[in-house]
């Protein structure tokens, strides 16, 4: 159980800290781009990083969601069984929805090396000569760390003194 809180803690701090480099990036970039372009400089490369950065942020925002189990949750019925003290039933739910979710993110993750071998094929530079195929590259990563997180809190979820299991959608 301590690899898997292991791993679920650092594939966390690995997203958070690079979700706040991409924002920061996208932040610092876009005004730059914008006071540059005051004294007719352009640097054309800069809107396309800033476009993937954020693409890439959307995902690592993803996984940091996954951990805080505020990704895709059944409030209504989490909420009913609360009020009812049946806690044992609000964990299943809660297991259930991990082992779907990453399931689903597996398919997902499946279509995007598909999509990302396509684009391998038929790749263009986008910038700082870094062809379209690689920057596609960010979907299955993504997924995986998204998948990955899922498996994890599955895993956590069966130990009695994990945090999960009793704050179903509340942050660790």
């Amino acid at each position: 159980m301590i690899v898997f809180k292991k791993i679920d803690n650092f594939i966390d701090k690995f997203a958070s800290f690079f979700l706040v480099l991409c924002v920061l990036s996208v932040l610092f970039l876009s005004s730059g781009a914008i006071i540059l372009r005051w004294f007719h400089i352009n640097l054309y490369w800069i809107d396309s990083f800033v476009r993937h950065t954020v693409f890439l942020s959307a995902f690592l925002g993803g996984v940091v969601a996954t951990g805080r189990s505020n990704h895709i949750a059944i409030d209504l019925i989490s909420k009913f069984l609360e009020l009812k003290k049946k806690e044992h039933a609000r964990i299943i739910i809660h297991r259930i929805i991990l082992v779907c979710s990453g399931i689903i993110l597996l398919w997902l993750f499946k279509a995007s090396m598909d999509f990302m071998k396509i684009e391998m094929e038929f790749s263009k530079e986008e910038f700082w000569g870094i062809g379209s195929g690689y920057l596609v590259g960010i979907i299955p990563v993504g997924v995986a760390l998204m998948t990955i997180r899922f498996f994890t809190l599955f895993i956590i979820s069966f130990d009695k003194d994990a945090p999960a299991l009793h704050s179903v959608g509340e942050i660790k």
